[in-house]
């Protein structure tokens, strides 16, 4: 049987495991409530910087990209122009 199971569900249980075991720890955490709470509070506001960050980041990425794509597909468009034959070498017939 083939399986059905794509990178989301990965993904997706990743999370969930993850997830599953940071309330695990919270629970059997050493601290009282109100320290858990200040970590997480910090926690969120250090995520919450560090995504703030992503839009750019994609952009400059994609832009990056695509820049390298145009130069790579410039190149080989010279390369194969070079190496095409000549209409003269070309016979017909």
């Amino acid at each position: 049987m083939k399986d059905d199971y794509s990178g989301a569900h990965l993904l997706i249980a990743f999370l969930a495991g993850a997830a599953a075991g940071a309330a695990v720890a919270l629970l059997s955490s050493p601290k009282t409530g109100s320290e858990n709470r200040d970590s997480i509070a910090g926690w969120a506001k250090g995520a919450q910087g560090k995504a703030g960050k992503v839009p750019g980041a994609i952009r400059n990425a994609s832009r990056d990209a695509a820049k390298a794509a145009t130069e790579a597909f410039t190149k080989t468009l010279k390369d194969e122009t070079a190496q095409a034959p000549s209409e003269e070498e070309v016979e017909v017939g």
